[in-house]
């Protein structure tokens, strides 16, 4: 039973209902009947079921299909994964989508599709409405043959053909609301964004995995994952996209006005708050539930509903894109003037800012008296290296005052006059 909160987490997407923003992204947490019951007794608002296809779909799945990276001691920072569509096709799923709901009538039920024809696309999502989805997720992010400009390229990376096939599935899915689910690896994700809104579309789901190489063995010099002496290109997920996953976020929020799930990178509460105040309506977790398991979701909305409610915010729904005003282009950027300020009570004296002032800034930190940091404001320039890199972070930066400059001038100037 979660504590009681002022702030309703409750969130409207697409006309659905949902009883907190947080879902399952579809991905293997969610590709087990049981497993999504648990997720859902768990308090997950729902799930994305992993995506299907129709009967006689082949899907040759390679083991070991997961890799992950890990940053000094910390693991897996982010998550490779190999792994194609579910091996459950659209037969399967249907009689899912039947019994979770039956079983869950208040949680929502995703079903993620592909194809790779007219034909297919409109089968698969006519059963999946026929079944009582409650939205359809379209993976526009994988390879799907050569309905892309050519062969190998993903879906969602032409928007003319994106957009067609919109249509297809829209036919299908009669009134269910269709997401299309977009990948970032695009000069322009508006451009897509805005070609499937145009086709008919209620929604897109930003972003998904990054193509990358894991890396590679240093004894063997065989790429990871090692699969029987060879590798492949890895979908890349976790933390280290989130960064990528706001962008395009944000992107399709100011240009393109669409509804949107977030997907890619969220890992707690704080990720989920970053990604709706951008304009995500609904956030979907996948890494995350790997690493830690589904009582994360425990976290998340403790976590979001004492902080919005310490805000004074009363329902989530009004922080959906609240930060949006604030991202303009760097002409637009203020100039102004700012100083590193550092707390020398928290200083733990690890002269990491020394060495990454002096060999990556403008050299203006320097080691005083009992080791601890001292700030030439002349030199400085107000980068901000020192308090990226400080681990304790006990530097923050602040805006200098027309008063605080005089004053330094007129201390430069006292001591070149004091100078022999």
């Amino acid at each position: 039973m979660y504590p009681k909160s002022k702030t309703d987490l409750s969130v409207e997407f697409c006309g659905v209902k949902f009883k907190h923003p947080f879902i399952l992204a579809a991905a293997p947490p969610s590709d087990d009947l049981e497993m999504v019951k648990d997720a859902f007794r768990a308090g997950w608002a729902g799930a994305v079921l992993k995506t299907t296809s129709v009967e006689g779909t082949d899907v040759p799945i390679a083991y070991p299909m997961m890799s992950g990276i890990d940053f000094g001691s910390k693991r897996l920072m982010g998550m490779g994964n190999i792994d194609l569509i579910s091996e459950h096709h659209i037969d399967v799923i249907e009689k899912r989508v039947v019994e979770l709901k039956k079983e869950f009538p208040e949680n929502r039920v995703i079903t993620s599709i592909s194809g790779s024809s007219k034909e297919s696309w409109q089968e698969v999502a006519k059963r999946a409405a026929a079944a009582g989805a409650d939205l359809i997720e379209c993976s526009f992010s994988c390879p799907q043959g050569s309905m892309g400009l050519k062969p190998g390229m993903m879906l969602g990376q032409d928007p003319i053909a994106s957009a067609q096939v919109v249509g297809w599935i829209k036919e299908g899915a009669g009134k269910i609301p269709v997401i299309i689910k977009l990948t970032p690896q695009v000069n322009d994700i508006a451009e897509i964004a805005k070609a499937v809104k145009d086709a008919g579309a209620d929604a897109v789901c930003v972003g998904n995995t990054i193509p990358s190489l894991m890396g590679i063995d240093h004894d063997s010099f065989i790429p990871i994952p090692n699969v029987g002496g060879r590798s492949t290109y890895s979908g890349l997920s976790g933390a280290a996209v989130k960064p990528i996953s706001l962008r395009c976020i944000s992107l399709v929020s100011k240009e393109v006005g669409i509804p949107i799930a977030g997907s890619g990178g969220a890992m707690n509460w704080k990720d989920a708050l970053e990604f709706m105040l951008l304009g995500a309506g609904v956030v979907e977790f996948c890494t995350a539930v790997m690493h830690y398991g589904y009582d994360i979701v425990d976290d998340l909305i403790e976590g979001m509903s004492f902080h919005l409610e310490r805000l004074g915010v009363k329902s989530v729904q009004d922080i959906i894109g609240k930060s949006l005003e604030y991202i303009v282009s760097h002409d637009e950027l203020p100039r102004e003037d700012w100083r590193p300020d550092i707390d020398l009570d928290r200083c733990v004296k690890c002269d990491l800012c020394v060495i990454a002032c002096r060999d990556g800034g403008h050299r203006a930190i320097s080691i005083g008296e009992e080791r601890k940091p001292v700030v030439d404001d002349e030199k400085c320039v107000g980068c901000a290296l020192c308090s990226t890199m400080c681990p304790v972070k006990c530097i923050s930066m602040k805006k200098r005052q027309v008063e605080d400059k005089a004053k330094v001038k007129d201390e430069v100037e006292s001591k070149k006059e004091s100078q022999p």
